[in-house]
């Protein structure tokens, strides 16, 4: 049997997943991606250029994976929010990867402007005219912003910090637990929305 190139980048991507996840990309060690990839070094950088440059294709897939998995409805704002909860709790990787290449990125991170564009156009179906053609109010826009920053948040809070869940909501992840803060984050979605005119 042949060598399998994309095998062996799927193999490298989840190994570097969770390796970055766990370690950060200081802590993180090709050695022990390549190990566990079964893949030799050389691949590595090869197919990703590097650490740092295998860092920021990681983080951009898993944010492209969420888009792709889930969506924000202008309709159906709460149910939205839940399917994001559902996917962050099936997904811890994210939130971690966020948190590292926050500590661990100073200034612009890679696919920055990918990234803006992808929310600027998710904000748009939320405006009168944005997903229509015509410009939409600035204002308006820019409320939309702040809603969407406000409720990923309260959603990735919920995985970020599971020591300040114990110590304030003084409860494990039981999927009672889990499910009442699931419906909590939606109503606040809710709320957050009418203040803002959504829905």
């Amino acid at each position: 049997m042949g060598y399998d190139a994309e095998a062996t980048r799927r193999r490298i991507f989840q190994a570097a997943t969770a390796e970055f996840a766990a370690r950060g990309l200081a802590g993180a060690r090709i050695d022990r991606i390549a190990t566990e990839a079964r893949a030799n070094k050389q691949a590595i950088y090869l197919y990703f250029g590097g650490k740092e440059k295998l860092f920021g294709a990681v983080v951009r897939a898993k944010m492209a994976e969420i888009g792709n998995a889930t969506d924000i409805d202008p309709d159906g704002l709460a149910d939205s929010v839940g399917r994001l909860f559902d996917w962050y709790g099936e997904h811890p990787e994210l939130v971690r990867l966020l948190l590292w290449e926050a500590l661990e990125t100073p200034g612009e991170v890679q696919g920055e402007a990918e990234r803006r564009e992808e929310f600027r156009r998710k904000a748009a179906r939320f405006t009168e005219n944005g997903a229509g053609g015509g410009p939409a109010d600035p204002a308006r826009a820019r409320a939309v912003q702040d809603l969407m920053f406000t409720v990923f948040g309260l959603i990735a809070w919920n995985f970020a910090v599971p020591q300040l869940r114990r110590v304030v909501l003084d409860e494990e992840d039981d999927a009672a637990s889990v499910a009442r803060r699931r419906a909590s984050v939606m109503e606040a979605a809710r709320v957050l929305a009418e203040s803002h005119g959504f829905g």
